[in-house]
């Protein structure tokens, strides 16, 4: 399932861009931090509570522990410090950066301060998502239906790029004075929507792809005529200054 997810072939040859550049090669190595690396042996991996990312940091710890042979770390930490941590260098990095919408923010203020390697995923989606037996197709059609869905938009953390996506759209749509949109963490939001499922409730919640609720349950994402959750994002490493 997780190849569905992740690109694994780029995840490891970027794992090993940065065993190589931490701790093989030190004419590369220019900062105190990666000098101090080079005695741990270990890799420091910052990433947001979202079930996408944990996997793939996940990953990324797996392969360097089990087949290189080094220490990896992992931290969770708010998106608001996702960046910040790479930027001064107490990460050594993400592969957690939605770009180029969700994280823009973030992007343009450390953009200078960190190095972007690339996409490892390019192929997400985002929206508003209902399980398949939910009768509408369109988030045109939810005011009709607000007490279905007990006046509800479950969400995730307040900071997070698809939260503000999602006022836009109730804006745009004019959802305000029908639904009141829930913030909470990703955890909560998957448990919400199966405590529905199982009781066969409506629910609409923020939804993106890559995530496990698509493979354990019937969903689909409502179309947005509007276009504001816009094209599809990009999911990048990012590094801090001097690892690579």
């Amino acid at each position: 399932m997780l190849k569905q997810y992740f690109n694994i072939k780029f995840l490891i040859i970027l794992i090993i861009i940065l065993i190589f550049s931490v701790v093989g090669y030190s004419g590369y190595i220019k900062d105190d931090k990666v000098e101090q690396n080079e005695q741990t042996k270990t890799v420091n991996i910052v990433y947001v509570e979202w079930d996408s990312e944990v996997a793939s940091s996940h990953v990324i710890k797996a392969v360097i522990e089990d087949e290189l042979g080094y220490n990896c770390k992992l931290l969770s930490v708010p998106l608001t410090a996702l960046w910040e941590s790479v930027a001064t260098g107490d990460q050594d990095a993400t592969v957690a950066a939605w770009l180029p919408s969700l994280q823009k923010e973030q992007q343009e203020t450390y953009k200078n301060q960190v190095v972007n390697l690339g996409p490892h995923l390019e192929t997400t989606q985002m929206g508003l998502v209902v399980p398949d037996y939910v009768p509408i197709d369109s988030i045109e059609e939810l005011n009709k239906f607000s007490n279905k869905f007990d006046n509800k938009i479950i969400g995730i953390d307040p900071n997070a790029g698809i939260m503000e996506k999602t006022e836009k759209v109730m804006k745009n749509y004019n959802l305000n004075n029908e639904f009141e949109l829930i913030t909470g963490s990703d955890s909560t939001m998957t448990t919400i929507l199966k405590n529905a499922i199982e009781e066969k409730r409506w629910v609409v919640v923020t939804g993106w792809t890559p995530h496990w609720k698509f493979a354990k349950w019937d969903l689909k994402y409502l179309d947005d005529p509007k276009n504001i959750y816009g094209k599809q994002e990009k999911i990048y490493t990012i590094v801090r200054e001097g690892l690579v």
